[in-house]
């Protein structure tokens, strides 16, 4: 069997990052902090042999894997598979502006309702069934190789839940800063992380998701 290595890093700090404000789907791009970390990120794994880049096709991950693709003359391929939860309704607003607007949304967001698809958009449920049709089709087409990944925070959740199965309604248990990377292992049998949280290369970073 044939052994892939992932390594999964969100992109780097946007506006709304530091605003605590929901951007799902929305296409925001990195601010100042957010392009000095992906310069941060791409000298950070510079000597790593990557076979591939991807990222999700949202601009602020598209660009947070950039400096990497120029160091190696490796190409960003985009995916939409790999996008952000599709907050719906939410999108655009802080977590302090729903607790006012939408109470009961708010506390089904913070519950971590499974089935919750915030009004039009996707559900827990939903955004680990898409991560886990994206990792299959990342084995089927890196098998052996070793691949980068520039994703989301609520993606490397979904992710990490898949992989050590901890239930989507339960608190979350690991950090997801910006620009923090992951290594992950498939064997050829099952999925396993190798490291988590690597933030040696971060001055400063946010893990504003909620819990």
């Amino acid at each position: 069997m044939q052994t892939l290595r992932l390594c999964l890093a969100r992109h780097g700090e946007t506006d709304w990052n530091a605003e605590g404000r929901v951007q799902g789907q929305l296409d925001i791009p990195l601010n100042r902090h957010g392009l000095r970390q992906a310069d941060a990120l791409g000298r950070a794994l510079a000597d790593v042999r990557f076979d591939a880049i991807c990222s999700s096709d949202l601009l602020r991950a598209q660009r947070t894997a950039l400096p990497l693709a120029e160091a190696t003359g490796l190409q960003v391929t985009a995916l939409a598979g790999w996008r952000e939860r599709h907050h719906g309704r939410m999108q655009g607003q802080t977590y302090e502006e729903l607790a006012g607007s939408w109470p009961e949304g708010h506390r089904r967001l913070r519950a971590r309702d499974p089935g919750f698809d915030v009004d039009g958009g996707e559900s827990l449920i939903a955004l680990a069934e898409r991560c886990a049709r994206g990792l299959a089709a990342l084995r089927a087409r890196h098998a052996g190789g070793s691949v980068l990944l520039v994703t989301h925070g609520g993606v490397l959740d979904a992710v990490h839940r898949l992989i050590s199965g901890q239930p989507l309604h339960e608190p979350r248990r690991v950090s997801i800063r910006n620009c923090a990377y992951h290594w992950l292992r498939h064997d050829g049998h099952a999925w396993c992380v190798e490291s988590w949280g690597c933030e040696a290369h971060l001055d400063g970073a946010r893990d504003e998701l909620p819990a």
